[in-house]
């Protein structure tokens, strides 16, 4: 059996929203979206009201140099836990979330939802890690993120990390094998944001199956074959959100 931390994936653990939370008021987009549209964000407080949303839960970028910042950072933090006493929010048996993202563009994209080991990520230029940055990190921009975190009983990251995989060995054989693998959610996102489907991955069997193909794609020699690097593995590139990574 290959050894997870081989390749720094990981089943996370992950909180859901109780029953009879309306899952489209609770699910928006990520906070550095939209950062000069303040009518965008001001159009989803509309629409989410006083229902439970992770809205309260995250600091849009747009709001970041306005004058009430810290208080608004505070809130989320109190926030944050309110939802939890409550039980609001229910964790999740370990395991991994198959996604399915119908969108206005494409009719699905496939993902998957896991957690990563960040001492194998390096965003530094030459860097060897198994996860790698796409785009220069702007240190700068890290100590406001940082703030943000500091004191959050809940994380909500907004990361999206690319395989290289034309032979779709890692994503599409789990959906054709999901067989039992309950239907978590299944609903409409808000904005016209198309919709999203989630299948909780908690078989044995699969999760060798995934970490295998992870393995495979990780490995010294195919690496060398794809990019004529020698000696080195390389598994996941950061497609978005590579400041939040840094952050945490």
């Amino acid at each position: 059996m290959v050894k997870q931390t081989e390749f720094a994936v990981q089943p996370p653990i992950v909180l859901l929203p109780s029953a009879g939370i309306d899952w489209q008021k609770w699910s928006v987009i990520a906070c550095d979206q939209y950062t000069s549209n303040r009518e965008y964000w001001e159009e989803v407080r509309r629409f989410v009201g006083d229902h439970p949303s992770t809205l309260n839960l995250i600091l849009p970028e747009v709001y970041l140099e306005d004058p009430d910042v810290e208080k608004r950072l505070q809130q989320i933090k109190a926030t944050m836990d309110d939802y939890l006493q409550t039980k609001l929010l229910t964790p999740l048996a370990p395991g991994y979330i198959l996604i399915d993202r119908q969108t206005p563009h494409v009719p699905s994209r496939k993902g998957l939802l896991a957690a990563i080991d960040l001492e194998q990520y390096d965003y530094r230029p030459g860097a060897k890690s198994l996860i790698r940055s796409t785009e220069e990190t702007i240190a700068e921009r890290l100590p406001a993120r940082i703030k943000i975190r500091q004191g959050g009983a809940l994380e909500l990251p907004h990361i999206l990390l690319l395989l290289d995989d034309p032979d779709q060995t890692v994503i599409e054989p789990l959906f054709q094998q999901r067989g039992n693998s309950p239907k978590i959610y299944d609903f409409d996102l808000m904005m016209q944001s198309g919709h999203l489907t989630g299948y909780h991955l908690t078989s044995p069997e699969l999760s060798t199956q995934l970490h295998q193909a992870l393995a495979n794609l990780a490995d010294p020699t195919t690496c060398h074959q794809k990019y004529g690097i020698e000696g080195e593995s390389l598994l996941l590139a950061v497609g978005d959100g590579n400041h939040s990574l840094a952050t945490a």
